[in-house]
């Protein structure tokens, strides 16, 4: 039986090394290697080949595509970089190799998720496609209508220069309140609270589109149901990578 063929830089993409582009430019730099020989532009490889990125031989991209949901405690950085202390990779210590999709503030607590699929990171975080995300945050006084309202409406933020997206909020208690945002600027809602002179205590983040944290004890994973990857992939359909 033949090989399925991929081409390459989706190969190279879907297993973590890099972005598509970025692909494109190591193939054309002479810093991909094939078989022993260097890479060409478009073209295919199998699961058998020898594919070398750098010098480093890649893992094959095309294995059971792992995706996990993780309910993150504060104190953990989001990040693959292995000397950065406290990163979710280490502390989590998944027997396989994965990366997180986004961010969440090192301060920050709730839902991550984590795969070892490049192309799922690339659809979902890609602001263009503006997928949503689900926090609830409380903060240091109580909360006004006004500020309901200008959040909503969304906030100009003068160290990113850049006004927020329009965005769902609704408030909960007197210091709480749930957002649904549909982009991911840097610690976004913390400034903007911090813009129209609130501080945040706590922020928890709850859904990541249709995936929720739920029940899901802090500081422990699981396996994204087949059902939520499946209505996941569905939603991701027409997404930017």
């Amino acid at each position: 039986m033949s090989q399925e063929l991929f081409r390459l830089n989706k190969y190279l993409s879907d297993a973590g090394v890099c972005s598509r582009r970025a692909a494109d430019a190591a193939i054309e730099a002479g810093q991909v290697m094939v078989n022993g020989k260097p890479a060409e532009m478009g073209m295919k490889v199998s699961c058998e080949d020898e594919v070398l990125f750098k010098g480093k031989s890649v893992s094959n991209a095309h294995k059971k595509q792992i995706l996990i949901a993780y309910n993150k405690p504060a104190g953990i950085v989001c990040t693959a970089e292995k000397r950065e202390k406290n990163n979710i990779i280490d502390h989590l210590n998944y027997p396989e190799r994965i990366y997180p999709i986004g961010r969440l503030d090192k301060d920050s607590t709730g839902l991550i998720l984590l795969t070892n699929q490049g192309d799922l990171v690339n659809k979902i975080m890609r602001a263009v496609n503006a997928h949503e995300k689900e926090y609830v945050v409380t903060v240091d006084k109580e909360i006004t209508a006004d500020f309901i309202k200008k959040m909503g409406a969304g906030v100009y933020l003068q160290e990113l220069e850049v006004t927020t997206r329009k965005c769902q909020i609704k408030k909960l208690a007197p210091n709480k309140f749930n957002i649904i945002l549909t982009q991911g600027l840097n610690r976004q809602i913390r400034r903007m609270c911090q813009e129209l002179g609130y501080r945040v205590r706590t922020l928890k983040r709850v859904r990541i589109m249709n995936i929720e944290l739920g029940d899901l004890k802090e500081d422990t994973y699981r396996d994204v149901t087949p059902h939520e990857l499946k209505m996941l992939n569905k939603m991701l359909e027409g997404s930017r990578n």
